[in-house]
């Protein structure tokens, strides 16, 4: 009988009775477990902001033009030559008398960052005859010109990886 054809056939039905039990079983315990994290607060699970340096821009005078913030991770170029050698740049358009930056990515260490008011959109910060600018500027740590710009050392701060609000007001 245990030769028999339909004995053994039957038994591979059994089998597969088998498995499809433990295939059920393991969808049960998978709807379950989806089940319960849909249950668990969203909190939980939600990935943290990037850290970044937020920064304000204050004191705008009109909203023609742009505003562009850079940031430098040397003295090389600053702050007039941002286009160039800033590690990062950003250019807004201006709505009302304030603006905000956000940079992430931007690891631990020492930065300065110089903003412009370009109000003829030419990539720069236009002066007169004597040097002084026509356009708004601003710079981290309060850094203030004097009889030139100010230097990369007069305007750096230290990053240290967090979460940074800073504000800068223009000058003009």
């Amino acid at each position: 009988m245990l030769n028999n054809p339909l004995f053994t056939h039957s038994s591979q039905n059994t089998q597969q009775c088998d498995t499809t039990g433990i295939s059920r079983k393991f969808s049960q315990v998978i709807f379950w477990v989806v089940l319960s994290l849909i249950w668990l607060p969203s909190d939980g699970f939600a990935q943290s902001e990037c850290p970044s340096v937020n920064i304000k821009i204050q004191n705008i005078s009109n909203s023609t033009g742009v505003i562009a913030c850079a940031v430098f991770e040397s003295g090389e170029g600053f702050p007039d030559k941002f286009l160039k050698f800033a590690s990062k740049v950003m250019i807004s358009q201006i709505s009302g008398k304030d603006a905000s930056f956000e940079f992430s990515d931007i690891k631990p260490g020492k930065y300065a960052i110089a903003v412009i008011h370009d109000e003829n959109y030419n990539g720069k910060l236009d002066t007169n005859f004597f040097g002084i600018p026509k356009e708004g500027y601003g710079f981290s740590s309060g850094a203030e010109v004097t009889m030139s710009a100010p230097s990369f050392s007069d305007a750096v701060f230290s990053y240290d990886g967090g979460d940074l609000q800073m504000s800068i007001s223009l000058n003009y």
